[in-house]
């Protein structure tokens, strides 16, 4: 715990959250159904940001003697997350974002301002939620890469499983066990990308895979 009290990690992990904070405004204040005021949202995202952001900078490169942010990314890895991101992108725009648009329609952004604000939060929360602090988090808890990683995948799942758990009308078991697999797929990915290249590959790989709900906007425009 020494290092996640350290002041250069809380230093960064308060300006990184105000970051964060700054990039969730759009999604929140169009989120119709907030459950309080816009102040009270974005200062819960701003203190729960310190602390997820804190586990990135205090245990990340001390238990993985990988750095946080990769400045110069091999090209090889560039081309790897770039190919996984459109694989990604196309199995979901094929198959299964026709049937989920209708279980989740929250998902799917009606405008170009909705896609913004979609891919900020996407971003800098959703991917500091699901994979850098979980998997850095449980890297100090096993320090074992592939426990971390695998667990860290099925927790992604397991947000996701929670989420259609809540839905009025249930999904089929083949759409439900393909929607989830691919989440534990993704979610490796998304580790294995964070291990290798930091979190700047991760952001490239997501930025690919949110850029397929542009093209639903771009092909209803």
């Amino acid at each position: 715990m020494r290092l996640l009290l350290q002041p250069r990690v809380l230093n960064l992990a308060t300006i990184a959250a105000l970051i964060s904070a700054v990039a969730c405004y759009p999604r929140l204040s169009m989120w119709q159904h907030r459950p309080g005021p816009m102040w009270y949202s974005e200062a819960a995202i701003f203190v729960c940001c310190i602390m997820l952001w804190g586990f990135v900078f205090a245990w990340h490169t001390a238990y993985t003697n990988r750095p946080v942010f990769v400045f110069k990314l091999e090209l090889g890895l560039v081309v790897a997350a770039t190919a996984a991101g459109l694989v990604m992108t196309a199995v979901y725009h094929l198959w299964l974002d026709p049937l989920l648009k209708a279980k989740l329609p929250e998902d799917y952004p009606p405008d170009l301002p909705h896609w913004f604000a979609t891919l900020s939060f996407a971003l800098f929360f959703n991917q500091l939620f699901s994979t850098f602090a979980p998997f850095d988090w449980l890297m100090r808890l096993v320090k074992n890469r592939w426990v971390a990683m695998s667990l860290t995948a099925l927790f992604y799942a397991g947000v996701q499983a929670l989420k259609i758990h809540q839905l009025a009308v249930p999904m089929s078991p083949l759409l439900l066990a393909s929607q989830l697999a691919l989440q534990v797929m993704g979610g490796f990915l998304a580790v294995a990308f964070y291990l290798r290249g930091g979190i700047f590959l991760v952001w490239w790989w997501s930025f690919l895979f949110q850029s397929r709900l542009l093209l639903d906007l771009i092909g209803t425009a």
